[in-house]
Order: C-alpha cells, then sequence, then structure tokens
C-alpha cells in the first residue's frame, strides 16, 4: 500500500509540476513568444506584410519607446490633415452668390407687389430687367474664375510641398534579393516623416547575409544562456528582456534548450534611416531545435527531441547611421498574428 501511495504521489506531483511549468513551456525561444524591443520613431506603428509573413505583426508587449503615435501610423497622418470643408451644392443657384441675387429679386418683387405696381415693377422696365441679369452673368462668371484660379494656386503650392520624386502614401517596391532573403518584393508603406529625419535605405545581399548569421547566433547563445554573446549581436534593450526570460526559466528550474537554426525563407518588410540610426525589419521563417528540461537533472519536460520546429517572426535589426554591415544588432522581435 505503501508503495502505491507514494507512486500516486509522485505521479500528482510530476502533474501539478508540468501544469506549474505550462507558462514557461508556451514561452521558449529568444523573445518568450511575444513582442518586445524597439523600431525607433516606428516602434508603435505595424511593419508592411511579406510573402514570409502575410499576416499582421502583433504590437509591441514590452517596449522601452514611449507609446506615442508615429508619424508613420494612418491615423496619426489623417490627424495632421486639416479637415476637408464641407461640400457645397453645385451651380450657380447653389452657391453665396447665387442665393443673395435670388434674395434680391425676391425682394424687388415683393415691394413692387405691395406697392400695386405689380411684380416686376420694382426692377423698372423690361430693358433695365435684362441689363440686370447681364450684370448678374457678368458677375458670375468672374466670381468663378477667381475661385478657379485660386484652386489651381492651392494645388500647386501642395504639389511643391511633396519631397520631389515621392509620392504620398503611395506604395514603394523593394527589389528582391537572392538566397534565402526574397521570394518577392515586399510592397512597404511610405513613411510620412520628414525627410531630413526619415530616408528609405537601402539593404546590401551582405546586410541579409548578416541577418541570417544573427539569426543562428542569438538563437545558440539564447539556448547556452550565455548573455556576453547575446549583448555582442542584440541592443541593450533586448539583452535586459533575454536576461529577464532566463532569470526566469531558472526561478522555475527549467532550461530551454534552443540550437541549430536555419532559416528557410525571409524577406525585407522595409528599412529606413534616421537622425542617429539605420533599421531594417525583415520576416523570417526558420527551423530549430527547440525543448525544455529540467535545470538539475536534464530530464526532459517539452520539445521535439528529434525534429526541429519552424516558426516564423518578424525581427528589427539596427545600427548607427551609416554603419557596416556588422553593426547589426537585434532590436525588436514580433510574433505574427
Amino acid at each position: 500500500m505503501s508503495i502505491r501511495r507514494s507512486t500516486s504521489k509522485m505521479a500528482a506531483m510530476a502533474v501539478a509540476v508540468t501544469l506549474a511549468l505550462a507558462p514557461a513551456l508556451a514561452m521558449a525561444k529568444p523573445g518568450s513568444g511575444s513582442s518586445s524591443g524597439s523600431r525607433g520613431s516606428k516602434t508603435n506603428s505595424a511593419p508592411p506584410a511579406t510573402q514570409t509573413a502575410p499576416g499582421a505583426a502583433q504590437p509591441m508587449q514590452r517596449t522601452m519607446t514611449p507609446n506615442a503615435p508615429s508619424a508613420a501610423q494612418p491615423g496619426a497622418a489623417q490627424a495632421a490633415r486639416p479637415a476637408a470643408p464641407a461640400p457645397q451644392q453645385g451651380g450657380f443657384f447653389g452657391s453665396m452668390l447665387g442665393k443673395g441675387l435670388m434674395a434680391g429679386l425676391l425682394g424687388a418683387g415683393l415691394f413692387g407687389l405691395l406697392s400695386g405696381s405689380g411684380l416686376f415693377s420694382g426692377l423698372g422696365s423690361l430693358t433695365s430687367f435684362l441689363g440686370l441679369i447681364l450684370q448678374i452673368g457678368l458677375i458670375f462668371l468672374v466670381v468663378r474664375f477667381a475661385i478657379s484660379y485660386f484652386a489651381r494656386k492651392r494645388e500647386g503650392q501642395l504639389a511643391a510641398a511633396t519631397p520631389h520624386g515621392q509620392a504620398p502614401e503611395q506604395p514603394m517596391q523593394r527589389e528582391a534579393f537572392g538566397g534565402m532573403f526574397g521570394g518577392g518584393a515586399a510592397a512597404a508603406a511610405a513613411a510620412a516623416a520628414p525627410a531630413a529625419q526619415l530616408a528609405e535605405l537601402q539593404i546590401s545581399p551582405e546586410d541579409f547575409n548578416a541577418f541570417e548569421r544573427k539569426l543562428a547566433e542569438i538563437q545558440s547563445a539564447y539556448g547556452e544562456e550565455n548573455m556576453d554573446h547575446l549583448r555582442r549581436h542584440v541592443t541593450p534593450e533586448m539583452a535586459s528582456y533575454f536576461a529577464e526570460d532566463l532569470a526566469d526559466n531558472a526561478r522555475k528550474g527549467v532550461l530551454n534548450k534552443v540550437s541549430g537554426a536555419k532559416l528557410l525563407q525571409g524577406d525585407l518588410s522595409e528599412a529606413w534611416r534616421e537622425t542617429d540610426a539605420d533599421y531594417a525589419t525583415v520576416a523570417m521563417r526558420f527551423s530549430v531545435m527547440d525543448t525544455m528540461v529540467d535545470r538539475t537533472t536534464g530530464a526532459y519536460i517539452s520539445g521535439d527531441r528529434t525534429e526541429p520546429s519552424e516558426t516564423t517572426e518578424i525581427w528589427t535589426f539596427t545600427r548607427r547611421a551609416g554603419g557596416g554591415t556588422e553593426e547589426w544588432k537585434l532590436s525588436a522581435i514580433q510574433q505574427v498574428a
């Protein structure tokens, strides 16, 4: 009986441990399965979808960037525009001038009726009435010409204010690169920000190769819990999140073993230059060996020990403005909805 009771207690404890570790098991791999980090001025705006990640990117759940509307957000761009004037009734009789003249004609007719001289006696003879109509027509043509002139002038001023070669709110087609990155150019929305602060950045094949290497190195360093190695490849903000996740695993007595990351497909979502930094957001589908084991005994807890799992995430890299290929560091990881 004692042996059976002991076995039952051990089974119950195993179930309890598994349930207690369920949240940790769901948050494997770097980033803990959440969206974390910063994308400069675009942190609070979603990156454009790509062939690799056609779904919408989840908003940042952990970030050190204030949650202020970005200039690239459609809502902010619309709020910055002046409100459109209320539509007016078309035609001459719908305008204020036409209404005023009609009121004058009706007033003259009523005056004639009240004075007993007839409906149009207030306008004098037929000749004077025709003369009045002619004057009204001339005034209408002059006013219409003036309105058209000022409208064309305003359109010219708006066109002159638009940066040369930039069509607002039109997608920009980016060149596709060979290798794992490519498979069709991603359509990125043009950012509604000052050209001096935000400019499109060209990403070279060497940059894509660096992103692929960073993917494998960051995954391996995370699986080894090597924070020194991680800090060489990620921003201080991302390093702090990784340190929190690894410390949380340690408190729960588990170890997230991650290794053998391999890029399967990737493409560019958007790339831009700000005042002091470059940014590149890429969608990546990759395979990786990802298991959770007991920190003390090494006993297997979850994950496939024989087959790698596939994941699609959106990674953003940053470097100093105009920096070299090897200066790229991971600044954000976003999950795909």
